[in-house]
């Protein structure tokens, strides 16, 4: 009886002080903000006001073999572009009309060619470190983001258009840049 008299006692303080310690868990909900992409837009450069789908529209980095997923080929209105935060300027290729001619040879790949109109942009900007919160850490905020379309003697993106002046990525809800071709 003795004994019982210290033990539930020194039980009671143990459970105390681990329920006091306990901390909620430290996962990153879904649903928190990342580092954002840069979001484009197509539009008719004949009829600025109206939304055009780029047929066939190929999307890659420049300096990289990959193809941005779900950018081969594809049919969209719309980009979601990541940008590199480990340097203030990322590039990409968007190849209009995409396919590839194996040229009369499909069992040979190497002397394919890509048929299509190739047209590179170049987004430059500042970027900024923002605390999200433990859990989640830090993301990466874009500001002062301009975007530029290489001069070739063939562009098929005949302009474009900040959506607003000194634009910034901070989020995914809306466009951020319209392309006109």
């Amino acid at each position: 009886m003795k004994y019982f008299k210290i033990i539930i006692p020194l039980i009671c303080v143990t459970l105390a002080v681990i329920t006091i310690s306990c901390e909620r868990d430290d996962i990153c909900p879904e649903s928190t903000p990342t580092t954002p992409k840069l979001i484009i837009e197509f539009y008719d450069s004949a009829n600025p006001e109206n939304v055009k789908f780029v047929p066939l529209i190929r999307v890659q980095g420049i300096n990289n073999d990959e193809v941005l997923e779900g950018y081969n080929a594809a049919n969209v209105q719309k980009l979601e572009l990541p940008l590199r935060i480990d340097t203030t300027a990322t590039q990409y290729k968007l190849h209009r009309d995409y396919s590839i001619n194996n040229n009369g040879t499909p069992d040979d790949p190497s002397d394919d060619f890509a048929n299509g109109n190739e047209d590179i942009i170049t987004i430059k900007y500042t970027t900024e470190q923002v605390f999200v919160s433990r859990a989640c850490g830090y993301k990466t905020v874009f500001k002062n983001v301009s975007l530029t379309i290489e001069d070739d003697t063939n562009k098929w993106i005949l302009s474009r258009q900040s959506v607003t002046d000194n634009q910034s990525v901070e989020d995914e809800t809306t466009a951020h840049f319209y392309l006109f071709f």
